[in-house]
Formats: C-alpha cells, sequence, structure tokens
C-alpha cells in the first residue's frame, strides 16, 4: 500500500503526458462547406456532376495543406440532395445550416436556389451557385446569394441574337417547362426576339416531368415556326426533339444550359443534329484551366464533365480565397470577402457586382454536328443584344 501514492502519481503523470501528446498532434480544424443540388430523380446525372466538381475542389484544397489565420484547416463537403424540388430545397438548406457549414456551393435549379437563398440569408451563410440563372436569384435583396454564371437576362438575349442575326428566323414559338428556370429563359428569349421584330406564334407551357409532348407539339407544327424554343432541361429536351422529328416538324430547335447535356444526345438519338443550346461559360476545352481540368475530373471519377462541374470547382476556391483573405472561416467574414473576390478560375476570372452576379460571363453557342456538340459562337453580356 505505500507504493499506492506512488503508482498513482506516475499513473496520474501518464495520462497527463498522453493527453500533451494527443494534443500536439490534434488534426486540422474542420471546416465544412455544403453543397445542394438534385443527386436523385431525373435530373440526377447534373447534380451529381456538381457535386464530383465541388468535391473534387474540396479535394485539391486539403492536398494543398490551406492555412487560414495561421491554422491549418481541414475541408469537409456536406452533400444534400434536394430533389430538384423546392420545398425540399428549403428544407435541404435548414439541414446544412443546421450542420454549421461555413458556406453553401448550390443549388442547380433556380427554383431550388431561391426558395433556399431565404434560410441561408436568414443565417447569414454564404451561397454560390453553380448553375441557377433565374435573375430573380440575386435580385431579392439578399447579401449572401452569388452565383458564378452568367444570368438568363444575358443567356436569353445571346440566344435571340444567334436565332435572329444567324439563323435569320422570322417566326418561332416558345416552350418552357413551368419552372423559375425554364419560364425566365424562356420569357428572356420572348422579350428579346420581339423587340427584333420576330413573331412569337405560340407558347405553350409544359411541367419538368413529362415526356409526353404529341398534343403541345401537333399545336406548334400548325403554326409552322422557323424555330422552336424550349425553356426547360435534357430530361425533357431529348424526347421533345426526336417527338419533332417523328411528327414531321422541320423548325430548328433551341434551348439553353439545361438542355447542352450529353444525356441530351443520348435521349435524342439521331434527332438531336441541328439542336441548338446556349451555355454559360466558354467551351470547356477552351476555358483557362479547362483542358487540365476535364482531364482531372475523368480520372478521378471516370466519367466525363456533364454541366456545371467546373463552376462547382471553382466555387469551392472562390470561398476558400476569402477565408484566407479574411484570416477566419467565420461565414460573416467569409460573407465580406465574397464581395472582393477577384479569382482567376478554370472558367475564367471572377468578380461579382453589387447583386452577387458574375461580371462579365461569357455565353457559348453550341450545335449539334455528327452527335456531338460543337462551339459555334461566343459572346458576352454587352455585345448579346440582338440587333
Amino acid at each position: 500500500m505505500k507504493f499506492l501514492p506512488v503508482l498513482l502519481s506516475a499513473a496520474a503523470a501518464l495520462v497527463l503526458s498522453s493527453c500533451g501528446k494527443q494534443e500536439t498532434t490534434s488534426s486540422s480544424d474542420t471546416v465544412k462547406i455544403g453543397m445542394a443540388a438534385p443527386l436523385t430523380g431525373s435530373q440526377s446525372h447534373i447534380g451529381q456532376d456538381i457535386k464530383n466538381g465541388t468535391l473534387l475542389g474540396v479535394e485539391d484544397l486539403n492536398a494543398q495543406g490551406i492555412e487560414i489565420g495561421g491554422k491549418k484547416v481541414k475541408f469537409e463537403l456536406v452533400a444534400e440532395d434536394d430533389e430538384a424540388n423546392p420545398a425540399k430545397a428549403t428544407t435541404v438548406a435548414q439541414k446544412l445550416v443546421d450542420a454549421k457549414v461555413v458556406a453553401v456551393v448550390g443549388h442547380f435549379n433556380s427554383g431550388a436556389s431561391i426558395p433556399a437563398s431565404k434560410v441561408y440569408a436568414d443565417a447569414g451563410i454564404p451561397q454560390i451557385s453553380p448553375g441557377s440563372t433565374n435573375p430573380r436569384y440575386t435580385q431579392q435583396g439578399y447579401a449572401t446569394t452569388f452565383r458564378v454564371v452568367a444570368n438568363d437576362d444575358q443567356q436569353g438575349p445571346a440566344c435571340a441574337s444567334y436565332a435572329v442575326n444567324n439563323l435569320k428566323v422570322k417566326t418561332v414559338a416558345i416552350i418552357d417547362d413551368s419552372t423559375s428556370y425554364g419560364q425566365g429563359l424562356a420569357t428572356a428569349f420572348e422579350n428579346a426576339v420581339k423587340a427584333a421584330g420576330v413573331e412569337v406564334v405560340a407558347h405553350e407551357h409544359t411541367t419538368d416531368k413529362d415526356t409526353d409532348f404529341a398534343a403541345i407539339l401537333t399545336n406548334v407544327k400548325g403554326k409552322r415556326p422557323d424555330l422552336l424554343f424550349f425553356g426547360g432541361i435534357d430530361t425533357q429536351g431529348g424526347p421533345m426533339v426526336k417527338q419533332m422529328k417523328a411528327l414531321g416538324i422541320t423548325a430548328k430547335f433551341m434551348g439553353g444550359d439545361g438542355i447542352q447535356t450529353p444525356n441530351l444526345l443520348a435521349l435524342a438519338g439521331d434527332a438531336a443534329d441541328g439542336v441548338i443550346a446556349s451555355i454559360p461559360g466558354l467551351p470547356k476545352d477552351k476555358m483557362p484551366g479547362g483542358v487540365a481540368f476535364l482531364d482531372k475530373f475523368k480520372k478521378r471519377f471516370n466519367a466525363d464533365v456533364e454541366l456545371f462541374a467546373p463552376m462547382g470547382y471553382d466555387a469551392v476556391f472562390v470561398l476558400a480565397e476569402a477565408m484566407k483573405r479574411a484570416g477566419s472561416t467565420e461565414s460573416a467574414k467569409i460573407l465580406a470577402e465574397l464581395k472582393k473576390t477577384d479569382y482567376k478560375g478554370v472558367i475564367g476570372p471572377i468578380q461579382f457586382d453589387d447583386k452577387g452576379d458574375l461580371k462579365n460571363g461569357p455565353i457559348t453557342i453550341n450545335l449539334v454536328q455528327g452527335g456531338k456538340w460543337q462551339p459555334v459562337d461566343t459572346v458576352v453580356p454587352t455585345t448579346a443584344a440582338v440587333k
């Protein structure tokens, strides 16, 4: 028993020594970045593409051993599935807030980003969308909303300019999918072509779940438009193009970024040849960091880039750069620095205006030729007006 105090003292010293050792070799502080997109359902191929691009950004940051405020940090991606559903998007947004993320990359759909943005704004958490193009997203007065793509007030006129100046169309029919994205893009396109003196012979509405367009297309066929413009996603655009061909509709088919995917080619088959679509940004292989990114993405995920993966990747680095400048991972301090962003990313230079929109974002017009998307024209917002 006389040795008990000595043994207890030794044990205590060992415990203290172990604790001290654990503290000196503790892992880096973890910084959580949220990501939200449709990871299930008909648009999951686009959501997964964004998730992979964002994940690649997080992995590359961790490989660099980033220090913020003199302290090494480890980034963690917290990904959530919003199912391209506005109601689910707000639930997902609150879940990310509760998970203590410092910022969010998302959402893809404007119809998801717009309602979710209030949740992030109330929590003071920065949100950078890699793909939401409806102008209303950044026009709500929230200081927390940003995007790294051109919006539809720029994309719609760019499509209209190409239709009028290059395709020389005189009459157009329009179909939208009744979502915030589809309606916003279709309206911007319609306003621009009307201003150029083009006659809009029909404006029809479907949903982002429909795949049978026989009734709508039969009505459009009777109007004999030079061009059919679709505001929607590839999962509807592909079947629509195929059904147009089956009905003998000879009008050219045009859409926005939602259809400018490899998936549309698979869904439309041979009918895809001649389809025209815009996409915010330069052609991917012409982006400053495009070739290297495409190669790295392919090696990491054994898949080609679908749509907005480069934007998700750059959004992560824009956030990290803001943290480094702030010397902090606090959302409020990150937010203050985001407004000063001047970053050279994979997609090119990234700066934000006072609303959080990307400054001078280029828009590329693509044409399907020989079963492949081929860039045919690139414009910037200042030159996108219809002549």
